[in-house]
């Protein structure tokens, strides 16, 4: 089919309303948009790159913690929760009350990612895997009843109080199962010739659509586009992520989501996705990039330490997956005793690798900065 042939699907009249019934997508898929043609070229050379670039960052998965901590933040500022991401590093005793729920969810999202990216490297991509992390992203959060772990089995809605005053209205429960297993099929099927960007773009349209959780339907469907990727081998480390475009883009992201039901205009969609694609994959890139020029000019100042050099180096390994510490955290991490982790201490902030965050005197926290503000734009 032509994505300017494509019907969206049709409204069904319930009960006291309708819902909006979705056509299916496993077919093959074509079109004539010459742009759709240089989009996925760009985007599709884009994520190479990156994806090369990020095998030869030596010990790259010290720094995919970062990159998963700040898409678990930012896909959950989309939806609307709010931790900053210096709180998403702290501890849970040091967040405070009327803000732990918030950090909750997020730490729930990144387990969920560090779950399912796990369990891809022996199961396919697939809806249990996706049913189990929903079952980890809403356990002992605020979402904790709304059938954590499994498809819904009542009506949900998007904007609005109610069904009546609903801005969208997704499929009546009944068809959920097996629209899901329709886009399944479509992530394996090997007898389409349709891009795997293609295949990804259609299928977060699809998954939003269908909204098949009665909630963290946006949080899961922006993970399935990374854990797709890395199923099919696009991506060899979970280290790209959309939230932060999407977020920055947020009003047309969610038009163009919109305008495939409204207007039947798929076309729209795709385009924006793959720019999407590829404007954080250059963005990637160029983190990757000062990550190493950082890394490089740290390590130089390691020789200033002399026989203090090696555990220098250990720490700065710490810091590249957390860049607040107290020295009681160095401690614990180098295995020393505290009086030598304050020495430590004291040496990297001389050399202007940390700094102290607190102004207290007793109980500081040190951040590497510079480092933590790669993360920040």
């Amino acid at each position: 089919m032509k994505l300017e042939d494509f019907r969206a699907g049709t409204f069904k009249q319930q009960y006291q309303y309708k819902s909006f019934s979705p056509n299916l997508v496993d077919r093959e898929w074509s079109w004539e948009d010459p742009r759709i043609n240089v989009l996925l070229e760009k985007a599709n050379h884009a994520l190479g790159e990156f994806n090369a670039f990020s095998l030869i960052v030596p010990d790259v998965d010290l720094f995919i913690r970062m990159h998963i901590i700040k898409e678990a933040r930012t896909s959950s500022r989309i939806e609307g929760t709010q931790t900053g991401l210096d709180e998403v590093l702290m501890r849970r005793e040091d967040i405070a009350p009327e803000k732990r729920d918030d950090w909750e969810e997020v730490q729930n999202y990144i387990q969920a990612m560090n779950q399912s990216i796990d369990e891809l490297k022996t199961l396919p991509l697939s809806n249990r895997l996706l049913k189990h992390a929903h079952g980890i992203l809403m356990q002992g959060v605020r979402g904790e009843h709304k059938t954590p772990g499994e498809f819904r089995l009542s009506q949900n809605w998007i904007g609005g109080a109610t069904l009546e005053d609903a801005v969208f209205i997704p499929p009546h429960q009944d068809e959920v199962s097996d629209l899901m297993s329709d886009m399944e099929k479509m992530w394996h099927n090997e007898n389409v010739d349709v891009p795997h960007l293609l295949r990804i773009a259609i299928s977060h349209y699809q998954f939003e659509t269908i909204h098949p959780f009665l909630d963290g339907n946006g949080r899961i469907g922006r993970l399935l586009i990374t854990l797709y990727l890395i199923s099919k081998g696009m991506l060899a480390k979970p280290s790209l992520y959309l939230s932060d475009h999407l977020e920055r883009n947020k009003g047309a992201y969610y038009d163009s989501l919109s305008i495939v039901r409204s207007s039947n205009d798929l076309g729209q969609w795709v385009r924006f996705f793959l720019v999407a694609v590829l404007e954080t994959a250059q963005k990637g890139r160029r983190t990757f990039e000062a990550i190493l020029a950082l890394r490089s000019e740290v390590e130089s100042k390691m020789l200033e330490l002399g026989t203090r050099a090696s555990r220098g180096r250990k720490l700065l390994g710490v810091l590249y997956s957390r860049p607040f510490v107290s020295a009681n955290d160095i401690a614990d991490a180098l295995g020393v005793a505290h009086q030598t982790a304050s020495a430590l201490v004291a040496d990297f902030v001389r050399l202007d690798i940390l700094k102290e965050v607190t102004g207290q005197r007793r109980n500081r926290v040190f951040l590497f900065e510079r480092y933590f503000e790669l993360f920040l734009d």
